[in-house]
């Protein structure tokens, strides 16, 4: 595949202010396709960088001229502090209309996958979500998926496919291809109750903003059992990012998305990661493009650091811990790692043709409840899913 044709080059101007020395940036650190240097060998870096200028299937118009304003202050960031080998894609073309590039995107994140390669999306509009998981669905993945996001994008009413329903098409199909999904930072006021009887229907989740915010690690097992992760920008607070459409004077704090986009980046699970629905034509002092920025560093800064673990009994790298409950037909088995002291709980299968346990992550605070004789809610919703 000559990915050269899907991409236009990485073509920015000379940054007006520079407060690090050009060695010490990120731009110093990585490989990138620029008109005087084509793309070689994309499948020997870890993690890929890819412009997104589409807008057209939004409201929030203008997210198209996002990719090169993030990356001109992603590239002024420091460099990481492992070295991994990144290279810049440089922007995707777009096709005659949104679908087609879609199906661009599909083919290229298709490649990207199966070469072992992490796609980092930099801008536009979520609906290019759709794309990516086709790329999952060609390989024949079923993905875990969650999203950052202040609203749920699907309509109960309608199949169309755009930045406020693109998740109808993956999610609610008649046999869909997730495995999972989670949707973090939803704001109440913004959802209905048709919107949520249909999310836990398919035994779906979605945890608010202010639920999260009283104890932010207890959401990192989400993030590290998801394969997808797409950011939508509107989950932080205008006062944090204004450069949206219809932004809302609540949500995350900046800080709190930054380190939701570490904990992306530190699971050894997630094959690609994307911050979508920034605006620069309504941004203010270029606020918003240089969170987003901040927001891809952090997540490359925990990928950078990533640790290989996986529980099992054999493995003296972790304890294991049985708890009986008071229905004597479960006994919870959790797992924790000696290293970084993140926790695993087994969850059984019980079909004849399948039978057998899956792991999951899960917190301390899951362990706790179970001693306390409570079923984690995160056990029960995957229990119920597979069986």
């Amino acid at each position: 595949m000559n990915l050269n044709e899907y991409f236009d080059p990485v073509s920015l101007d000379q940054p007006q202010i520079q407060f690090l020395p050009l060695e010490n940036t990120f731009a110093a650190q990585i490989s990138k396709h620029t008109p005087d240097q084509p793309l070689k060998n994309p499948g020997d870096f870890r993690l890929a960088l890819l412009g997104l200028p589409e807008d057209r299937h939004s409201q929030n118009s203008g997210c198209a001229k996002a990719p090169d304003k993030i990356r001109q202050h992603l590239y002024l960031l420091s460099k990481i502090s492992s070295k991994i080998p990144i290279l810049d894609l440089g922007n995707l073309k777009r096709g005659k209309n949104p679908v087609d590039t879609y199906y661009g995107l599909r083919e290229v994140v298709s490649y990207l996958l199966d070469k072992g390669t992490c796609p980092v999306f930099i801008g536009g509009t979520q609906d290019l979500s759709y794309g990516i998981y086709l790329a999952y669905k060609d390989l024949g993945k079923k993905p875990s998926l969650v999203t950052i996001d202040s609203r749920l994008d699907f309509a109960s009413f309608s199949q169309r496919i755009d930045s406020d329903n693109y998740l109808q098409k993956i999610l609610f199909e008649d046999e869909p291809d997730v495995f999972h999904y989670v949707n973090l930072g939803h704001q109440g006021y913004f959802l209905s109750q048709n919107q949520l009887d249909l999310l836990h229907k398919h035994h779906y989740e979605t945890i608010g903003v202010g639920q999260i915010r009283s104890e932010l690690k207890d959401v990192e097992p989400f993030l590290r059992d998801a394969d997808m992760v797409g950011i939508d920008i509107s989950a932080v607070k205008q006062s944090d990012a204004p450069g949206f459409f219809f932004p809302s004077p609540n949500g995350f704090y900046s800080e709190e998305i930054c380190q939701l986009a570490k904990y992306a980046g530190a699971s050894n699970r997630i094959s690609s990661f994307g911050v979508f629905e920034t605006n620069p034509t309504m941004d203010i002092n270029n606020q918003t493009s240089l969170l987003a920025a901040q927001i891809i560093w952090y997540f490359i800064e925990g990928f950078s650091r990533r640790t290989e673990e996986f529980p099992s009994d054999k493995s003296s790298d972790f304890t294991k811990y049985m708890v009986g409950m008071s229905d004597p037909e479960h006994t919870l088995v959790f797992y924790k790692s000696n290293h970084t002291d993140r926790w695993w709980v087994e969850v059984p299968v019980l079909g004849k043709q399948q039978a057998g346990k899956v792991l999951i992550a899960c917190s301390y605070g899951d362990y706790l409840k179970a001693g306390r004789q409570e079923i984690p809610e995160r056990w029960l919703k995957i229990y119920q899913k597979l069986n």
